[in-house]
């Protein structure tokens, strides 16, 4: 993430908050500007050397939102706090952010201190495109600094292959073929990231199947206390493994093939048909129950999830 102070930015991994001081760079042309370098050889999308860039202690605590896509790599640790956490980074480490989050420097260095890029992307560069369209499936730019992407070096050069394509397309002369060129290797770098955040989360299985039991436990104790505040968001439980929502939902998927969501659904309906099979109480108070304010989204829900209503469900326990 980059950070403005005194017409320049600066460079480091940095806490996300929202005040209302704070600097809102619109435009790729501004932020080359502000900088120092020269203008962007495209106006929409650029890349700039992370050794160019580092912060001062004057520049702590101030703010930045800026209207692009970002994606960074860099190979020199980086401490940062974010909310009440502290990390540090070892090399190969990518970061994605999407524009207007809000960001403030925690540790100032000096320009030369940190290696890798940054690659600047404004959404006009892809509207009304497959891209565009595709934008919002990858949920890692709502990812937290800390649920970052560690590299392998041959994971790193892929990464770097498709950015030094990026880099070489915008600086020739654009043409009707330039757009499609960088997006395709746009595209190319987004999913190789997402097939590397597959392998990260496959090689911190046993991490990941204590989150997953951490989930199942913290579901039970949800209903078996709190049923009357309502079903669950899954922000609930991502901030009881201190995860991001998003985060935690990819995680829960890769290691069980189901969503945060469906889980809860499900264990409401396994509820449910406890409740139903043993007790004479009328849909609507099984309904607020489970925490339903409205008894309809309940039998909505359980008709999607068993093909039958409540009433069938009991009748069909009846019969049997």
């Amino acid at each position: 993430m980059l950070f403005l102070t005194d017409k320049r930015f600066h460079f480091c991994i940095l806490q996300y908050q929202m005040e209302e001081n704070y600097y809102h760079i619109k435009n790729i042309s501004v932020l080359h500007e502000l900088m120092g370098l020269s203008p962007p050889q495209h106006p929409l999308i650029s890349v700039v050397d992370a050794a160019e860039l580092g912060v001062s202690k004057v520049d702590l605590g101030k703010k930045l939102i800026y209207d692009f896509y970002m994606i960074s790599l860099k190979d020199k640790s980086c401490s940062m706090s974010y909310g009440r956490n502290s990390f540090d980074f070892d090399e190969g480490v990518m970061v994605f952010s999407a524009p207007r989050q809000v960001y403030s420097p925690t540790i100032a260095f000096e320009k030369g201190t940190i290696s890798g890029w940054l690659l600047f992307v404004h959404p006009d560069l892809f509207r009304n495109t497959a891209l565009g369209n595709a934008i919002l499936d990858y949920s890692f730019f709502n990812y937290e600094v800390f649920e970052a992407l560690h590299l392998s070096k041959i994971e790193e050069e892929q990464i770097n292959t498709c950015v030094q394509n990026i880099i070489w397309e915008y600086k020739q002369r654009i043409d009707a073929h330039s757009q499609k060129v960088i997006l395709s290797n746009l595209s190319l770098l987004l999913d190789y990231s997402n097939r590397f955040y597959e392998r990260q989360f496959h090689t911190r299985t046993n991490q990941n199947k204590d989150i997953v039991m951490k989930f199942e436990k913290s579901l039970k104790a949800y209903f078996n206390q709190h049923s009357d505040k309502g079903s669950p968001a899954i922000a609930y439980f991502a901030e009881k493994v201190h995860l991001s929502p998003h985060y935690f939902s990819d995680l829960i998927k890769k290691e069980t093939g189901r969503s945060p969501k469906e889980h809860i659904n499900d264990f409401i309906i396994d509820k449910a048909k406890v409740l139903l099979a043993n007790s004479s109480e009328n849909i609507n108070h099984i309904a607020y129950d489970l925490g339903f304010n409205y008894p309809h989204y309940f039998i909505r829900l359980f008709r999607r999830k068993t093909g039958l209503t409540p009433n069938a469900y009991r009748n069909s326990l009846y019969k049997s």
